[in-house]
């Protein structure tokens, strides 16, 4: 199934050519709790393992379009990667895998069945707006940086 977004000029786009050969982080960009998670990893990211888009953007509402998602629904951090998304836990343990350091550890936490893993990650989707509030913009990236963030089509 090839999910095909008209722009503003009626040119066809696919949103799978954008993000080819790239491992996309796409997370809630007004929650405070998401984008200090993508600053995390920005940081921990020293071998430019990851890109980034908001699920709200252009990329991100035609890519949970493609996979059959609610496009008003952000409670996931999903993880693109060679034509497959993971959502909650395994997109987090996905992440993880990925940073530089001793974070690949957090990988043994696979062992714990999803549906475990996801009961704690629904607590704290459902309730991080509540818990670490919201915000309209975020980090001011460099232009190195802003060239992994994954906009438009």
């Amino acid at each position: 199934m090839e999910t095909l977004i008209q722009d503003s000029t009626l040119k066809k786009v696919n949103f799978q050519e954008v993000a080819k050969d790239k491992v996309v982080i796409l997370f809630d960009g007004v929650c405070n709790l998401c984008n200090g998670a993508i600053n995390f990893v920005i940081d921990k990211d020293t071998n430019n393992n990851f890109y980034f888009a908001s699920l709200q953007s252009e990329f991100g509402q035609a890519l949970l379009a493609h996979f059959g998602r609610n496009t008003s629904d952000f409670d996931s951090m999903i993880v693109y990667e060679n034509g497959k998304i993971k959502t909650k836990s395994t997109a987090a343990l996905r992440i993880t895998a990925g940073l530089s350091g001793g974070w690949k550890l957090f990988s043994i936490f696979k062992i714990i069945p999803a549906f475990l893993r996801n009961g704690i990650y629904n607590l704290v989707a459902k309730n991080r707006y509540k818990w670490f509030g919201q915000k309209n913009e975020c980090r001011i990236p460099t232009p190195e940086l802003k060239a992994k963030f994954i906009e438009k089509l």
